[in-house]
């Protein structure tokens, strides 16, 4: 059966729930706050003896693997499904939501490194003026 909420509100929720995912994939798997954690995860999942335990912890180091397990936890918490008001519905929303999620995520690294090329051409050019003015 499908759900009684319009299509577009389906979508739009789509979209803004892959946002929270995004940003807790992006933060644990990146930023600095976590580098611990996933330096300890990076090294089991290298160094680990059982297979099992070196795909346990990869889960941790890999953005699109991770995204899957926030996203169902997502889903849990909202109960939000997609098109369908039974587990398809959960299985289409769970699948677009890590699609959509690693989409912003490679957004996002796009404008990063776009960032951090022109800090660094400014700072070649400070030090290109730097050596003429001396």
């Amino acid at each position: 059966m499908q759900l009684t909420e319009p299509l577009g509100i389906q979508i739009v929720k789509l979209f803004l729930f892959a946002i929270p995912v995004a940003c807790i994939v992006w933060t644990v798997v990146h930023e600095e706050v976590f580098h611990e954690v996933h330096e300890f995860c990076v090294r089991h999942s290298k160094n680990a003896k059982s297979i099992a335990v070196q795909k346990f912890f990869y889960l941790f180091t890999c953005e699109y693997c991770f995204s899957h397990y926030v996203t169902i936890a997502l889903l849990w918490i909202t109960g939000f499904q997609l098109i369908f008001d039974d587990w398809r519905g959960y299985l289409i929303a769970g699948f677009s939501i890590v699609w959509i999620a690693n989409v912003y995520m490679g957004l996002y690294n796009i404008i990063r490194l776009d960032i951090k090329t022109e800090t660094l051409e400014s700072k070649i050019e400070e030090k290109k003026l730097d050596g003429i003015s001396r």
